[in-house]
């Protein structure tokens, strides 16, 4: 933990908490709530191969997943993936929980493909823009 002091004016001195290891332990520990299929709420289909989810990982990766998912009360909701092989899906998912995933290269072509169709964030080209106003 890292504890630095800030100045306010008329409350007097402020104080920033912040979590070194932040990141790294959110991003740990919402892989591991998928592995256990802990809280998950989503449960992607194709090629006869399910995977499951959490809709807000899915909606933090993805403008396409947040559209969909934004206003659909379901939950449980179940979405199948037309023109998507398992193979990409699983690796897609594997990139969204860890920020990085390995591929074979005969498989390199359908997994951009795929992560284009789906609004992948890192992996689409629109990295930066997410989409939702968030405070300075």
């Amino acid at each position: 933990m890292c504890l630095d002091a800030l100045s306010a004016a008329g409350d007097g001195q402020k104080f920033c908490l912040k979590w070194d290891s932040f990141q790294d332990s959110v991003t740990s520990l919402f892989d591991c709530l998928r592995h256990e299929e802990e809280l998950v709420d989503i449960t992607l289909c194709c090629e006869g191969q399910r995977v499951r989810a959490h809709r807000m990982m899915l909606s933090a990766c993805s403008p396409y997943f947040r559209d969909l998912l934004k206003n659909n009360p379901c939950q449980q909701m179940v979405i199948f993936l037309k023109d998507t092989s398992a193979a990409d899906l699983l690796a897609i998912i594997e990139f969204m929980y860890k920020g990085s995933v390995n591929v074979a290269q005969s498989q390199l072509a359908s997994f951009i493909k795929t992560a284009e169709m789906l609004q992948i964030r890192g992996l689409s080209g629109d990295d930066d823009k997410v989409g939702i106003d968030l405070p300075p």
